[in-house]
This record gives C-alpha cells, sequence and structure tokens, in this order.
C-alpha cells in the first residue's frame, strides 16, 4: 500500500473514535483533541472486552456515520501465542462490528515489529518477515483490516515510542528515565550495543493528528532515522539528570534482537510530514524529564 492523503485541504472529522484508551499513544492523542478541541470518544477495556463476541453489537450501538476510528487497542507487547490469538479476536470482532458502518476512514497504530531483519535501511516496502510473535500479531491484523477496507484505511507503523505516558516502563528511554528517577541502577543487556530507532511521542500524535486531518491511506513508518545504541541512551540520561549513577551490564542469555541493528529510512516521512522535526534522542530525553519530575 502506497501512502497519499486524500484530502488536498485540512478537514476536521465530525468525530473521532478511538479504540484503546490506556496506552501512551491513546492518552497522548486524547490530549491533542482536546486541546484542539475535536470532537472525540474513547472505548477501552473499561466499556467493554473486544475479546468477547458482545462487543460486536457494543460497537454497532456506538459507532456513528462519518466517524473517525483509531485502531489502537491491543494486548501488548505480544509475547505469546494466547496473547496474539486474543489480539486477533479483538481484530476480528471491530471489524465485524463496523465492516457494514458508514464511518469515514480508519487508522490502524500497528508496530515497526512486522519486518524482517535486515541489515540495510527499512523502508515501508521492506520485506514482512517478523521473527517475533509480536510482529507476526500485527502483520496479521494488519491483513484482516486490509480485506476489510483497503480504500480507507491509514496504517502506521511506529518504531520504539518514549516519552510521557508510558505505562510499560519498556527497555529503552522509558525505563532509564524512570530508574534513574527513582535513583535506581540502569541495567543494559550485554553491552547495550544493539542500535535501535526510537521517536518521541509527540512527533507521533503530530503525525497521527495530521492522517486524521487529511485523511492519510497507505502504510508509513513513524521513525526518527536515526539510530542510537542502549549504551549511549542510559548514558545520556545520566548526563541530562546530572547524576552519576551506575549502569550495570546483565550478561545476554539469547542472541540480540533484530541483530542490533535497526535503521529506518524516514524518506515519507520527510515527504508527507514537512513540518514535523523528528525530535533528536537528547532533546525528546530532556523533554520527558522536565514533564515528569
Amino acid at each position: 500500500m502506497t501512502f497519499s492523503f486524500l484530502n488536498s485541504f485540512i478537514k476536521r472529522p465530525k468525530r473521532v473514535v478511538i479504540l484503546g484508551t490506556s496506552g501512551i499513544i491513546s492518552t497522548n492523542l486524547q490530549k491533542k483533541l482536546k486541546k484542539k478541541k475535536l470532537n472525540f470518544i474513547k472505548i477501552g477495556k473499561k466499556n467493554i472486552d473486544f475479546k468477547n463476541k458482545k462487543s460486536i453489537q457494543f460497537l454497532k450501538g456506538k459507532i456513528k456515520d462519518n466517524d473517525f476510528i483509531i485502531f489502537i487497542s491491543a494486548e501488548a507487547p505480544a509475547k505469546n501465542l494466547i496473547m496474539k490469538k486474543n489480539n486477533i479476536l479483538i481484530c476480528q470482532n471491530i471489524c465485524a462490528a463496523i465492516e457494514k458502518k458508514n464511518f469515514s476512514h480508519i487508522v490502524y497504530i500497528s508496530s515497526d515489529a512486522v519486518y524482517s531483519d535486515i541489515r540495510y535501511k527499512i523502508k515501508e516496502n521492506s520485506a514482512t518477515k517478523p521473527s517475533s510473535i509480536h510482529g507476526k500479531m500485527h502483520l496479521r491484523r494488519e491483513d484482516i483490516l486490509k480485506s476489510y477496507f483497503k480504500n480507507s484505511l491509514c496504517i502506521i507503523r511506529p518504531t520504539l515510542v518514549y516519552g510521557p505516558g508510558d505505562t510499560h516502563c519498556g527497555y529503552g528511554p522509558n525505563r532509564f528515565v524512570n530508574f534513574t528517577l527513582k535513583n535506581k541502577e540502569i541495567t543494559l543487556f550485554g553491552n547495550g550495543e544493539e542500535k535501535r530507532d526510537h521517536i518521541y511521542i509527540n512527533d507521533l500524535i503530530l503525525i497521527i493528528y495530521k492522517c486524521i486531518l487529511l485523511k492519510a491511506v497507505g502504510t508509513i513508518n513513524a521513525v526518527s532515522g536515526k539510530v542510537y545504541s542502549f549504551e549511549k541512551i542510559a548514558k545520556l540520561t545520566n548526563k541530562i539528570f546530572r547524576k552519576n549513577n551506575s549502569i550495570s551490564k546483565l550478561t545476554r542469555s539469547g542472541p540480540m534482537p533484530h541483530n542490533g541493528f535497526r535503521p529506518f529510512d524516514n524518506s515519507l516521512i520527510k515527504k508527507h510530514f514537512k513540518e514535523i522535526k523528528t525530535t533528536k534522542i537528547e532533546e525528546g530525553i530532556k523533554k520527558y524529564i522536565s514533564l515528569i519530575k
């Protein structure tokens, strides 16, 4: 799926429906829509269990004509086959609920985990043969959505997301910032030498917001185009906090994820989101710290 905008000018949808309410992406998107005074509702597990067949009728009663749908809901990260199955069921139920609805558009928040491990920069058309359960889950959900809504679907594949609102404390900036804030030691796997792309949450939200206003279709990677080692990020975090907390290293129990190198080509972001200057890792960590201190 190539990427483009259906709208040639900004058009605010009548209403945005956010499926998934509690994660870093959803909570920050809600803040953005509220700030922009864009009408939205959020539906999550506090309202209904999307794995339950009852959610189909529930959503049919909630979705209105011309609604713009943001599909974020997931059991993430998917670590086992049960979680994979649950996530696919969530997707199937949501599709069953909205397939005959006259909604406006749908944006699915996927993951860069769908891509194969390669040694050169990953593009939107790079091979998608993921080795992880999480990647396979997202790829299957993408295929299901395409089979229903190809002409009104935008798929956004973020790389590792960091910033305020994080709920997972995942390895990388989120964990390092939170541990340093609590005067806890940062622990690296191996020497922390693997290099990954990270995107600051505000940048991702700006991308999603423009996709809403201009009705994006196709697939795009939400990436910075830069890679940093986890060791460098850990040291940067200490430096910004002006602390000398020790950084320990754990012997790896398995191979480095993605062969230790995961760079992305950000040409599409530069082409279609010229007004968005992706945040450099040091600046992003500084912003993150200033907001949670």
